[in-house]
């Protein structure tokens, strides 16, 4: 995410674009949409919440709650958006790797039929590699918060 910095906000964007940006398929694709983003800066993205994601079968079956690691991984997903959207790397086969994960924090269950949202902010740009901070919303009810640093890379060669 280098060069000049573009302030135009784009989107919303569906999960076809989503899907150009990211490697991720079911079921660890965990962003439907993104209702805005400005390239090298930040992105809002959505991730509804059904009964029938596949986690919710163990954890737990009597009260089903989003794991709080994968809550994180919706988080990082959305700045691999961020990211990639940025850099115009759409297609191109260009991963994004978590490298670190700081100050995780879960503050309110995220249960099945909540529509979470996800705003990832950029807080430093080294080229190939981004710090981010993140905050997962139920409404205006902060659900999880975290700080990550992601790696822009070549896919692993065979």
């Amino acid at each position: 995410m280098t060069g000049e910095v573009e302030t135009t906000a784009l989107g919303p964007m569906d999960v076809r674009r989503v899907m150009a940006a990211l490697p991720h398929r079911y079921p660890m694709l965990l962003i439907d949409r993104v209702v805005s983003l400005v390239p090298n800066q930040s992105i809002h993205a959505i991730k509804a919440v059904s009964v029938n994601e596949p986690f919710f079968q163990g954890h737990f079956p009597t009260r089903p709650i989003m794991p709080g690691v994968l809550i994180v991984e919706a988080m990082a997903q959305a700045a691999g958006v961020l990211a990639v959207e940025s850099m115009q790397l759409a297609d191109t086969g260009k991963l994004v790797y978590f490298m670190s994960i700081d100050g995780a924090k879960f503050r309110s269950p995220v249960e099945p039929g909540c529509l979470l949202d996800l705003h990832v902010e950029v807080t430093q740009n080294r080229g190939a590699i981004c710090k981010f901070s993140g905050k997962a919303m139920l409404g205006d009810k902060l659900a999880a918060e975290a700080q990550f640093v992601a790696m822009i890379s070549d896919p692993p060669k065979d």
